[in-house]
Protein backbone atom coordinates (compact mmCIF):
# COMPACT_ATOMS: atom_id res chain seq x y z
CA UNK A 1 0.00 0.00 0.00
CA UNK A 2 1.80 3.38 -0.99
CA UNK A 3 2.79 5.44 1.85
CA UNK A 4 2.05 9.64 2.09
CA UNK A 5 5.61 10.13 1.61
CA UNK A 6 5.53 7.77 -1.86
CA UNK A 7 2.11 9.95 -2.66
CA UNK A 8 4.37 13.06 -2.15
CA UNK A 9 6.94 11.65 -4.71
CA UNK A 10 4.61 11.49 -7.22
CA UNK A 11 3.07 14.74 -7.27
CA UNK A 12 5.04 15.99 -9.81
CA UNK A 13 4.60 13.39 -12.12
CA UNK A 14 0.19 13.68 -11.54
CA UNK A 15 0.70 17.55 -12.49
CA UNK A 16 2.74 16.83 -15.20
CA UNK A 17 0.14 14.56 -16.62
CA UNK A 18 -2.75 16.90 -15.29
CA UNK A 19 -0.63 20.02 -17.69
CA UNK A 20 -2.77 19.32 -21.03
CA UNK A 21 -5.99 18.96 -19.40
CA UNK A 22 -5.08 22.67 -17.55
CA UNK A 23 -4.18 24.06 -21.15
CA UNK A 24 -7.61 22.85 -22.79
CA UNK A 25 -9.39 24.07 -19.96
CA UNK A 26 -7.79 27.33 -20.52
CA UNK A 27 -8.27 27.31 -24.09
CA UNK A 28 -12.14 26.32 -23.88
CA UNK A 29 -13.58 27.48 -20.94
CA UNK A 30 -11.45 30.20 -19.14
CA UNK A 31 -10.91 32.34 -22.28
CA UNK A 32 -14.38 32.07 -23.28
CA UNK A 33 -16.13 32.86 -19.73
CA UNK A 34 -13.65 35.96 -19.64
CA UNK A 35 -14.95 37.21 -23.26
CA UNK A 36 -18.39 36.81 -22.42
CA UNK A 37 -17.94 38.33 -19.05
CA UNK A 38 -16.32 41.51 -21.06
CA UNK A 39 -19.10 41.58 -23.89
CA UNK A 40 -21.39 41.55 -20.34
CA UNK A 41 -20.30 45.33 -20.00
CA UNK A 42 -21.07 46.40 -23.13
CA UNK A 43 -24.37 47.10 -25.20
CA UNK A 44 -22.78 44.92 -28.01
CA UNK A 45 -26.40 43.41 -30.63
CA UNK A 46 -26.67 40.89 -32.97
CA UNK A 47 -27.63 42.78 -35.75
CA UNK A 48 -24.31 45.50 -34.91
CA UNK A 49 -21.47 42.71 -34.59
CA UNK A 50 -19.27 44.49 -37.20
CA UNK A 51 -19.19 48.01 -35.25
CA UNK A 52 -18.63 45.95 -31.57
CA UNK A 53 -20.47 47.38 -28.69
CA UNK A 54 -20.21 50.14 -26.76
CA UNK A 55 -19.02 50.10 -23.27
CA UNK A 56 -22.19 50.74 -20.74
CA UNK A 57 -20.70 49.25 -17.43
CA UNK A 58 -22.89 47.56 -15.29
CA UNK A 59 -26.16 48.67 -16.80
CA UNK A 60 -27.10 45.26 -17.97
CA UNK A 61 -27.06 44.07 -14.34
CA UNK A 62 -28.67 46.89 -13.41
CA UNK A 63 -31.54 45.96 -15.59
CA UNK A 64 -31.53 42.57 -14.25
CA UNK A 65 -31.85 43.24 -10.86
CA UNK A 66 -34.63 45.50 -11.18
CA UNK A 67 -36.72 43.49 -14.03
CA UNK A 68 -39.24 41.71 -12.97
CA UNK A 69 -39.63 39.28 -15.93
CA UNK A 70 -35.81 38.60 -14.69
CA UNK A 71 -37.15 37.44 -11.07
CA UNK A 72 -39.61 35.61 -12.51
CA UNK A 73 -37.33 33.47 -14.50
CA UNK A 74 -34.61 32.89 -11.67
CA UNK A 75 -37.50 31.46 -9.64
CA UNK A 76 -38.88 29.00 -12.81
CA UNK A 77 -34.98 28.31 -12.88
CA UNK A 78 -33.92 27.97 -9.32
CA UNK A 79 -37.21 26.18 -7.78
CA UNK A 80 -39.64 24.98 -10.67
CA UNK A 81 -36.97 23.41 -12.62
CA UNK A 82 -34.23 22.74 -10.13
CA UNK A 83 -35.49 22.18 -6.48
CA UNK A 84 -38.87 20.41 -7.57
CA UNK A 85 -37.47 18.63 -11.08
CA UNK A 86 -34.64 17.66 -8.26
CA UNK A 87 -36.46 16.72 -5.17
CA UNK A 88 -38.85 14.39 -7.73
CA UNK A 89 -36.21 12.79 -9.28
CA UNK A 90 -34.59 11.95 -5.87
CA UNK A 91 -37.97 10.77 -4.05
CA UNK A 92 -38.96 8.92 -7.28
CA UNK A 93 -35.28 7.62 -7.74
CA UNK A 94 -34.70 6.06 -4.29
CA UNK A 95 -38.13 4.37 -4.27
CA UNK A 96 -37.67 2.35 -7.50
CA UNK A 97 -34.26 1.49 -6.14
CA UNK A 98 -35.75 -0.26 -3.25
CA UNK A 99 -38.47 -1.76 -5.37
CA UNK A 100 -36.04 -3.43 -7.69
CA UNK A 101 -33.89 -4.61 -4.90
CA UNK A 102 -36.80 -5.83 -3.03
CA UNK A 103 -38.16 -9.74 -2.96
CA UNK A 104 -40.77 -9.17 -4.68
CA UNK A 105 -39.64 -8.88 -7.70
CA UNK A 106 -36.77 -12.31 -7.13
CA UNK A 107 -40.08 -14.46 -6.05
CA UNK A 108 -41.80 -13.52 -9.79
CA UNK A 109 -38.60 -13.58 -11.50
CA UNK A 110 -38.67 -9.94 -12.36
CA UNK A 111 -35.95 -8.21 -11.59
CA UNK A 112 -34.15 -8.71 -14.69
CA UNK A 113 -36.50 -7.68 -16.82
CA UNK A 114 -37.65 -4.67 -14.51
CA UNK A 115 -33.98 -3.09 -15.12
CA UNK A 116 -33.65 -3.49 -18.37
CA UNK A 117 -37.42 -1.82 -19.07
CA UNK A 118 -35.65 1.05 -16.65
CA UNK A 119 -32.90 1.67 -19.27
CA UNK A 120 -35.32 2.51 -21.83
CA UNK A 121 -35.99 6.04 -21.06
CA UNK A 122 -32.20 6.24 -20.16
CA UNK A 123 -31.36 5.14 -23.70
CA UNK A 124 -33.94 7.23 -25.26
CA UNK A 125 -32.12 10.66 -26.94
CA UNK A 126 -34.00 13.88 -25.00
CA UNK A 127 -34.88 14.47 -28.76
CA UNK A 128 -36.72 11.47 -29.32
CA UNK A 129 -38.23 11.63 -25.93
CA UNK A 130 -39.69 15.20 -25.79
CA UNK A 131 -41.36 14.65 -29.66
CA UNK A 132 -42.87 11.74 -28.12
CA UNK A 133 -44.31 13.20 -25.04
CA UNK A 134 -45.53 16.28 -26.87
CA UNK A 135 -47.44 13.66 -29.36
CA UNK A 136 -48.53 11.78 -25.90
CA UNK A 137 -49.66 15.05 -24.34
CA UNK A 138 -51.09 16.31 -27.35
CA UNK A 139 -55.08 17.94 -26.54
CA UNK A 140 -56.24 16.42 -29.74
CA UNK A 141 -54.55 13.53 -30.98
CA UNK A 142 -52.83 12.59 -27.46
CA UNK A 143 -53.50 9.05 -26.18
CA UNK A 144 -53.26 10.89 -21.72
CA UNK A 145 -56.15 12.98 -23.17
CA UNK A 146 -58.10 10.03 -24.73
CA UNK A 147 -57.50 7.73 -21.31
CA UNK A 148 -58.38 10.42 -19.04
CA UNK A 149 -61.38 11.34 -21.20
CA UNK A 150 -62.71 7.50 -21.39
CA UNK A 151 -62.20 6.86 -17.65
CA UNK A 152 -64.69 9.97 -16.69
CA UNK A 153 -61.69 12.10 -15.44
CA UNK A 154 -62.05 14.71 -17.53
CA UNK A 155 -64.96 16.31 -19.21
CA UNK A 156 -62.29 17.92 -22.22
CA UNK A 157 -59.27 17.45 -23.23
CA UNK A 158 -56.31 19.36 -21.29
CA UNK A 159 -53.64 21.14 -22.74
CA UNK A 160 -50.89 20.26 -20.72
CA UNK A 161 -48.15 22.19 -22.67
CA UNK A 162 -49.95 25.06 -22.92
CA UNK A 163 -51.98 25.87 -19.71
CA UNK A 164 -50.59 27.24 -16.67
CA UNK A 165 -51.69 25.25 -14.44
CA UNK A 166 -50.64 21.87 -16.10
CA UNK A 167 -47.75 23.06 -17.65
CA UNK A 168 -44.64 22.78 -15.42
CA UNK A 169 -46.07 19.75 -14.11
CA UNK A 170 -45.90 17.82 -17.28
CA UNK A 171 -42.54 19.37 -18.08
CA UNK A 172 -41.23 18.11 -15.09
CA UNK A 173 -42.81 14.86 -16.17
CA UNK A 174 -41.21 14.84 -18.97
CA UNK A 175 -37.24 15.42 -18.06
CA UNK A 176 -38.00 12.95 -14.53
CA UNK A 177 -39.07 10.29 -16.91
CA UNK A 178 -36.22 10.63 -19.24
CA UNK A 179 -33.13 10.98 -16.66
CA UNK A 180 -34.87 9.12 -13.62
CA UNK A 181 -32.90 5.99 -14.33
CA UNK A 182 -29.75 7.57 -14.15
CA UNK A 183 -30.46 8.61 -10.55
CA UNK A 184 -32.33 4.67 -9.71
CA UNK A 185 -29.21 2.79 -10.69
CA UNK A 186 -26.96 4.65 -8.78
CA UNK A 187 -29.21 4.24 -5.56
CA UNK A 188 -29.65 0.93 -6.74
CA UNK A 189 -25.65 0.08 -6.80
CA UNK A 190 -25.05 2.03 -3.12
CA UNK A 191 -27.88 -0.51 -1.91
CA UNK A 192 -26.43 -3.13 -3.44
CA UNK A 193 -23.89 -2.71 -1.23
CA UNK A 194 -25.09 -2.70 1.99
CA UNK A 195 -24.00 -5.98 4.18
CA UNK A 196 -26.92 -7.46 4.79
CA UNK A 197 -26.14 -8.42 8.02
CA UNK A 198 -26.60 -4.79 9.25
CA UNK A 199 -30.57 -5.42 7.84
CA UNK A 200 -30.62 -8.84 9.24
CA UNK A 201 -29.25 -7.36 13.40
CA UNK A 202 -31.58 -4.64 13.07
CA UNK A 203 -34.36 -7.46 12.28
CA UNK A 204 -33.44 -9.78 14.64
CA UNK A 205 -33.16 -6.43 17.45
CA UNK A 206 -36.75 -6.20 16.39
CA UNK A 207 -36.59 -3.05 14.08
CA UNK A 208 -39.52 -2.83 11.47
CA UNK A 209 -39.57 -2.10 7.82
CA UNK A 210 -39.75 1.87 8.08
CA UNK A 211 -37.14 1.56 10.87
CA UNK A 212 -34.80 -0.34 8.89
CA UNK A 213 -35.33 2.29 6.25
CA UNK A 214 -34.77 5.59 8.45
CA UNK A 215 -31.80 3.98 10.54
CA UNK A 216 -29.40 0.97 8.44
CA UNK A 217 -30.61 2.34 5.00
CA UNK A 218 -31.13 5.71 4.53
CA UNK A 219 -27.88 6.18 6.47
CA UNK A 220 -25.46 4.16 4.16
CA UNK A 221 -27.24 5.63 0.89
CA UNK A 222 -26.62 9.28 2.17
CA UNK A 223 -23.34 9.85 0.05
CA UNK A 224 -25.35 7.99 -3.07
CA UNK A 225 -27.82 10.72 -2.10
CA UNK A 226 -25.63 13.52 -1.58
CA UNK A 227 -23.74 13.38 -4.94
CA UNK A 228 -26.92 12.80 -7.16
CA UNK A 229 -28.66 15.46 -5.67
CA UNK A 230 -25.75 17.91 -6.43
CA UNK A 231 -25.28 16.46 -9.70
CA UNK A 232 -28.69 16.56 -10.66
CA UNK A 233 -28.77 20.25 -9.58
CA UNK A 234 -26.02 20.84 -11.91
CA UNK A 235 -27.56 18.87 -14.84
CA UNK A 236 -30.93 20.56 -14.51
CA UNK A 237 -30.05 24.38 -13.39
CA UNK A 238 -28.39 24.21 -16.80
CA UNK A 239 -31.12 22.89 -18.86
CA UNK A 240 -32.16 24.24 -22.43
CA UNK A 241 -33.06 21.29 -24.76
CA UNK A 242 -36.29 19.73 -22.32
CA UNK A 243 -37.70 23.67 -21.87
CA UNK A 244 -37.23 24.93 -25.55
CA UNK A 245 -38.34 22.04 -27.67
CA UNK A 246 -41.13 21.23 -24.92
CA UNK A 247 -42.51 24.58 -24.50
CA UNK A 248 -39.72 27.39 -25.79
CA UNK A 249 -40.35 29.28 -22.87
CA UNK A 250 -44.58 29.31 -23.12
CA UNK A 251 -47.28 30.06 -22.41
CA UNK A 252 -46.18 33.52 -22.80
CA UNK A 253 -42.64 33.51 -20.82
CA UNK A 254 -44.24 31.17 -17.88
CA UNK A 255 -42.02 28.85 -18.38
CA UNK A 256 -38.68 30.55 -19.46
CA UNK A 257 -35.73 29.88 -17.84
CA UNK A 258 -32.17 31.56 -17.54
CA UNK A 259 -30.67 28.82 -20.38
CA UNK A 260 -33.76 29.82 -22.62
CA UNK A 261 -33.27 33.40 -21.49
CA UNK A 262 -29.83 33.55 -22.71
CA UNK A 263 -31.21 32.37 -26.00
CA UNK A 264 -33.68 34.48 -26.60
CA UNK A 265 -32.21 37.58 -25.09
CA UNK A 266 -29.11 36.72 -27.97
CA UNK A 267 -30.54 35.38 -30.92
CA UNK A 268 -34.35 36.41 -31.28
CA UNK A 269 -33.87 39.94 -29.24
CA UNK A 270 -30.56 40.01 -30.48
CA UNK A 271 -28.98 41.88 -27.11
CA UNK A 272 -25.86 40.11 -27.11
CA UNK A 273 -24.40 42.11 -24.05
CA UNK A 274 -27.49 41.57 -21.82
CA UNK A 275 -27.84 38.05 -22.68
CA UNK A 276 -23.87 37.67 -22.14
CA UNK A 277 -25.19 39.35 -18.37
CA UNK A 278 -28.06 36.73 -17.81
CA UNK A 279 -24.71 33.98 -18.54
CA UNK A 280 -22.90 35.25 -16.07
CA UNK A 281 -24.99 35.07 -13.41
CA UNK A 282 -25.61 31.51 -14.19
CA UNK A 283 -22.24 30.97 -14.69
CA UNK A 284 -21.94 32.64 -10.56
CA UNK A 285 -25.10 30.15 -9.28
CA UNK A 286 -22.95 27.67 -10.90
CA UNK A 287 -19.72 28.22 -8.89
CA UNK A 288 -21.75 28.31 -5.73
CA UNK A 289 -23.26 25.15 -6.73
CA UNK A 290 -19.35 23.74 -7.00
CA UNK A 291 -18.10 25.31 -3.89
CA UNK A 292 -21.35 22.87 -2.18
CA UNK A 293 -19.85 20.06 -3.84
CA UNK A 294 -16.19 20.84 -3.49
CA UNK A 295 -16.84 21.27 0.76
CA UNK A 296 -19.00 18.23 0.84
CA UNK A 297 -17.31 15.75 -2.07
CA UNK A 298 -13.95 16.47 -3.38
CA UNK A 299 -12.58 18.11 -0.50
CA UNK A 300 -12.01 14.63 1.33
CA UNK A 301 -10.53 12.94 -1.55
CA UNK A 302 -8.34 15.97 -2.33
CA UNK A 303 -7.01 15.21 1.39
CA UNK A 304 -6.45 11.53 0.90
CA UNK A 305 -4.56 12.26 -2.56
CA UNK A 306 -2.31 15.37 -1.48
Amino acid sequence: MPTARGIRGERPFIVFMLVPAFFFLLMFYVYPTLFNLEVSFTDLSLFGLKQGGEWIGIANYVELVTSDDFHRVVFNTVVWLTVVGVAVRIVLGLGLALLLDSKVLDKYRLKTISRVLLLVPWATPPIVAIVSWRWLLNPQLGDINKLLLGLGIVEQPIAFLSEAAWVWPALITIITWNTLPLVALSFLAALQSLPSELLEAAEIDGAGRWQRLRYVIIPHLKPAIIVMTLMSTFWTFNNFVYVWLTTAGGPGLYTNVMATEVYIKAFIDGRMGYSSAVGVVMATLMVAFGMVYLRFIAQREFKEVF
